[in-house]
């Protein structure tokens, strides 16, 4: 059951005062996986409890380059030395690890191998010297709206990704003879049902890999695998990639492979993630999808790492920037990859609608699936029944048949209370709040027109209800034409440590209907809407391969910067253009793409951080400019940053005018120089105008940091059993570490409790502290269930984070 934000933030302010009276003297028994190996060469990334007996995958990385790495970096390698240095280390590891057993190997775009073995036997690995580092292998997901997929009838379904292909261009590609053909796509997902008649076409005999199940037939996971639940997620990515059939994707004749790595419920690891890339690259992949990730904002992870070295080889990855929107520094691995494209989800246009509901002044509309549904409310007269939560079993027995149900917030997500209502038979939903006010967000692409209103508008709806006034009349007015929006949801950059703008680049992601397994015999092949950025990706892979069709020699750096200059730039529903780590470059629009004359590289552009308490700090950067007419072309210059104390950063080209022959590239210089008596800590946000006689022919998205970045202190924290009974090992993400932790405990109702411990100097990345159960040092937990608050603070700003889910008191 997870806390509304809404909730959570009630309790906040209540904070400071129980910080201020902590009790001091509990003390962490391990504060630092990485403290108890400064003295090793190799390091741990990652949460990795060494205080633990319980087995554990890790991935190794050893220093050995693998045979890309040392390619690109003009070592010679081979894969019999990879593999003696391999062995090496393996026979090492069997020798000092108890209980250790090597999973998966890998020479490719990773070096290294993946193994199993108690956590506690972890740090005997990094004395290995030919060891440079050991990663966890962590679970990745899925990148969708979970609960929000709405299969979506036969007849029903638009032929063209349901407007969103042609949207950005596609058609209009296929106009040109573009279509994706000669061009092979890589879906690294959950499976692909390759029997699909929308898909099969664009399969070989040769259909890729299934790392789940070690077979060749990487098919979805299919109901009744007593592991967990069917999938249906990697071809829906399948199909809006390259479908072409009843719907037809963004490059319908492009050659698929599939490689399944999240198995039953739509879960996997990083080994075999990396395993999947590794194979996509061996197969002659020219491009490749990860519509998928976890939560971490770090660009050093083992997945990163492989995607990397993978569009080194010359394969463009393609990844989800994740769903943890709309804060910043949300985005996750293998979104923060340094070199792979990582894409946000946008919403196509669409009309705003306003509602009376009288007396109900709080009434707005939270969303809707079709305009059509919206007609279907509009100035009539229906019955109104309750629904409790919205759960499936709130409508069992329920005759909710042509009516609206009304639900309250809470427990389900939006999508799923419309989706229940909707499978009920209902209408239309009124969701109303579970704390005091309105409900702030809205849900763009939710399957039944739905209402939102405050607490007290909806438990007064509910005292009417029972008062035997049922019936209800609903009045919409077009409010506004609304165009393409960034969705709420879509994970924000910049990446910690690199301080890149992430996402790259941006597509539609919500509403997207394409291919899946129906898991039904009788009817095997559907279709579904779905959201997430899961489903922004695969437009982006699909544009690369038509441009990559339309552009066979380009480099997979030139693609990637060709689209990113050429991305639509967005501005949210009031005019102001979205900032650079909400959309990235913008929209992309692939004919733009494809004619376009000027490339800028990189397409976007971190200045770094600038750290100096007194003075003046001065770094140089260049870019490259390359001209693809067949005339010279001179280009000028111009540098911006905005935001207060933006007039302490000073820009100055030292080649404010470059001239450049006809197909060939040219260099621009400048130095950016920041007084700290003026600039004020904080991330800045500028661009880099590129014009040509005086047209800004292309846009470059630039940041730059003042002072300690912004970034949140702490960003996870979960509770484990301990090594003794009655205890419990307490983990907390720290993306630059902390000055001092704390970790506070409530009930289930986030009533304060007590203290479980606090601590100082704390480490960078996962840190694990053992918790004896006690609160306050001397105070047991009594028998429920109960949430815990991570509150750091490092260079004067502070952060806190709850579980997601309660951990239980026995």
């Amino acid at each position: 059951m997870k806390k509304s934000l809404i909730k959570y933030s009630t309790f906040f302010i209540a904070l400071v005062f129980v910080l201020s009276t902590f009790i001091p003297g509990v003390q962490a028994l391990s504060v630092s996986a990485q403290a108890s190996t400064e003295l090793n060469k190799a390091k741990i990334f990652g949460e990795i409890d060494t205080t633990s007996d319980k087995q554990t995958t890790v991935m190794v990385e050893l220093k050995e380059k693998s045979m890309v790495e040392a390619k690109k970096t003009g070592k010679k390698q081979t894969k019999a030395t990879l593999k003696a240095a391999r062995d090496t280390a393996k026979n090492k590891a069997a020798k000092s690890v108890r209980n250790g057993k090597v999973n998966r190997e890998y020479e490719h775009v990773f070096s290294g191998f993946s193994m199993k073995l108690p956590a506690s036997e972890v740090p005997k690995l990094l004395a290995i010297e030919e060891i440079k580092a050991v990663y966890p292998n962590v679970e990745y997901t899925t990148d969708d709206i979970k609960g929000g997929d709405v299969a979506v009838p036969q007849d029903a379904v638009s032929p063209q990704m349901d407007k969103s292909a042609p949207y950005i261009g596609a058609d209009k590609a296929w106009e040109s003879g573009y279509t994706g053909k000669g061009v092979t796509v890589a879906v690294i997902d959950t499976g692909v049902d390759y029997t699909h008649p929308d898909l099969k076409n664009n399969f070989g005999a040769y259909k890729g890999y299934d790392f789940v199940d070690n077979d060749y037939s990487p098919q979805e996971t299919p109901v009744g695998d007593p592991r967990g639940e069917a999938t249906q997620h990697g071809s829906h990515v399948a199909g809006t990639v390259a479908a072409n059939g009843t719907i037809k994707g963004v490059a319908p004749d492009a050659s698929l492979l599939a490689y399944r790595v999240l198995g039953p419920g739509g879960s996997g690891s990083t080994e075999d993630v990396v395993a999947g890339i590794e194979r996509a690259v061996l197969d002659g992949a020219d491009v490749m999808n990860l519509s998928l990730g976890n939560s971490l904002n770090n660009p050093d992870w083992a997945t990163s790492i492989a995607l990397d070295w993978a569009m080194s080889e010359g394969v463009a990855a393609v990844t989800s920037n994740g769903n943890s929107g709309p804060d910043n520094w949300t985005v996750g691995s293998p979104g923060t990859s340094r070199e792979a494209i990582s894409v946000g989800a946008t919403q196509l246009p669409f009309t705003e609608y306003s509602v009376n509901f009288a007396p109900y002044a709080s009434a707005k509309v939270m969303g809707y699936n079709n305009e059509d549904d919206i007609g279907t409310l509009n100035n009539k007269d229906v019955e109104l029944v309750f629904a409790g939560i919205g759960d499936k079993s709130d409508f069992e027995g329920l005759d909710v048949e042509g009516k609206v149900a009304v639900v309250q917030r809470g427990v389900l997500p939006f999508v799923d209370k419309s989706d229940n209502a909707k499978a009920a038979g209902a209408i239309g939903v009124v969701v109303y709040n579970n704390v005091p006010g309105e409900i702030a967000p809205n849900v763009p692409g939710i399957s039944l027109p739905t209402i939102k209103l405050s607490k007290e508008d909806g438990e007064a709806l509910v005292s009417d209800m029972n008062n035997g006034n049922t019936s209800a009349n609903f009045s919409f007015a077009v409010e506004r034409e609304v165009g393409e929006l960034m969705a709420d949801f879509s994970s924000r950059g910049p990446v910690i440590d690199s301080w890149m703008i992430k996402p790259d680049i941006s597509a539609p992601g919500v509403n997207i209907v394409s291919t899946v397994p129906t898991h039904d015999p009788a009817n095997p092949y559907g279709y579904a809407s779905m959201q997430g950025t899961s489903m922004a990706s695969p437009h982006v892979a699909g544009a690369v391969a038509l441009l990559k069709e339309a552009k066979p020699e380009w480099t997979v750096d030139k693609l990637k910067a060709t689209l990113m200059n050429t991305a639509d730039k967005l501005t949210d529903p009031d005019g102001n253009i979205y900032p650079h780590n909400t959309q990235g470059t913008g929209s992309v629009r692939i004919v733009d793409a494809i004619n376009t004359e000027t490339i800028v590289s990189p397409a976007t552009y971190s200045f770094g951080t600038y750290m100096k308490d007194k003075g003046k700090q001065t770094k140089r950067h260049s870019f490259t400019i390359e001209n693809l007419s067949n005339i010279r072309k001179a280009y000028t210059m111009e540098y911006t940053f905005e935001g207060e104390g933006a007039n302490g950063i000073k820009i100055k080209g030292t080649t404010d005018r470059v001239v450049v022959p006809a197909n060939k590239k040219g260099k621009a210089h400048m130095s950016v120089q920041v007084n700290a008596k003026k600039a004020k800590a904080g991330t800045y946000e500028g661009n880099i105008l590129v014009r040509e006689g005086g047209k800004i022919v292309v846009e470059v998205p630039t940041l730059l940091i003042v002072k300690e970045p912004d970034y949140p202190r702490v960003t996870s924290v979960e509770v484990l059993p301990g090594v003794t009974e009655g205890s419990y090992a307490i983990e907390a993400y720290y993306p630059g570490g902390a000055e001092e932790t704390a970790f506070l405990v409530y009930d289930a109702e986030l009533n304060f409790i007590g203290e479980a411990g606090t601590y100082k100097k704390v480490g960078k990345g996962y840190q694990t502290f053992n918790w004896d159960g006690k609160v306050n040092g001397t105070d047991d937990l009594a028998p429920g269930e109960y949430y815990l608050l991570a509150y750091a603070i490092k260079a004067g700003k502070s952060s806190q984070v709850l579980t997601e889910e309660p951990f239980i008191v026995e």
